[in-house]
């Protein structure tokens, strides 16, 4: 049986000369590789005690949606702006070349609620970062960070220091 790493596409020198940028959706493509991807992050999660899986756009909707699903949880996005129809939270965030902004509804996070981010790659952990501030400004408890992949040379979990953060596959380099 093949590892879940196997699955993964590692393009060089893309989206510049010296990265190595690790392609999800090879995963995606394969069926065996997808139900090992969803498998392994409800393996992560199962034993923690939470309400809500929260999945950042895009593939956070993907790999968050279905572990919600097995695990009887309900499952909050988190969009870029302008994309939710109701009343909003937002917050902007830095990226490596420029700004963005992310929103929740306001009704989908409330005080007391446990909740456990589940995205596809942490990096520098920016977005990560964001997330965790839109789920503990109204008074939620972020349980735990789940990502499929990690670079760790990029030090995201850095930012994290007394969260609990997982990551299914780790990278050594960026």
């Amino acid at each position: 049986m093949k590892k879940l790493e196997d699955y993964v596409v590692s393009i060089l020198d893309y989206p510049q000369e010296g990265i190595i940028f690790r392609d999800v959706t090879s995963i995606l493509e394969d069926a065996e590789g997808l139900h090992l991807a969803i498998d392994s992050l409800i393996e992560e999660v199962k034993d923690l005690d939470f309400d809500i899986i929260i999945g950042p756009e895009s593939r956070g909707f993907i790999f968050g949606m279905p572990v919600a699903y097995e695990l009887n949880k309900a499952f909050v996005p988190v969009r870029k702006k302008g994309k939710l129809p109701c009343e909003t939270a937002s917050i902007s965030y830095e990226l490596e070349y420029g700004t963005a902004e992310l929103e929740i509804h306001t009704r989908s996070i409330k005080p007391g609620d446990r909740v456990v981010i589940i995205d596809d790659l942490m990096a520098t952990g920016g977005t990560m970062d964001a997330i965790v501030q839109l789920v503990e400004g109204p008074g939620a408890e972020v349980v735990s960070i789940v990502c499929l992949m990690e670079l760790m040379g990029l030090k995201g979990r850095k930012r994290f220091e007394g969260y609990d953060v997982r990551s299914v596959i780790k990278y050594p380099g960026k």
